[in-house]
């Protein structure tokens, strides 16, 4: 097993504390768009805005290549933040067991199928 920070474009942040906003499912991929945690080690990292937590970016996760995603539980339910922005939630774990991945946060547990690494890109 493998911990989602075992993954080049994953090991420099913290998808604990990003949220989801929004999920993309195509036949052949899975994709997260989240408001994501950068830690200091990340090049994009930045010093956190005064009222923020943490360094955020737009990014898309995309678990590419999948040849079959299969959802244990999905949750439509959504989160408000104090600005009124809404959310999924997080992602509270993310781990690549032999052949899949295994995902899960507030908004649903799901299990991918594919070879590929996970890739992360940047909004902005």
């Amino acid at each position: 097993m493998k911990n989602y920070t075992d993954f080049a474009d994953l090991k420099d942040v913290f998808l604990e504390d990003s949220y989801v906003l929004a999920i993309n499912e195509t036949p052949v991929s899975l994709a997260f768009k989240l408001d994501l945690v950068l830690t200091p080690s990340h090049p994009r990292y930045h010093e956190p805005r005064a009222d923020e937590q943490h360094c955020y970016a737009d990014a898309v996760l995309t678990i590419p290549s999948a040849t079959k995603t299969d959802w244990v539980t999905r949750s439509t339910q959504t989160y408000r933040d104090d600005t009124g922005e809404e959310d999924l939630g997080n992602i509270d774990s993310f781990q690549h067991h032999d052949g899949y991945y295994e995902i899960a946060g507030d908004w649903g547990h799901v299990r991918v199928f594919s070879a590929a690494e996970p890739q992360l890109s940047f909004m902005a």
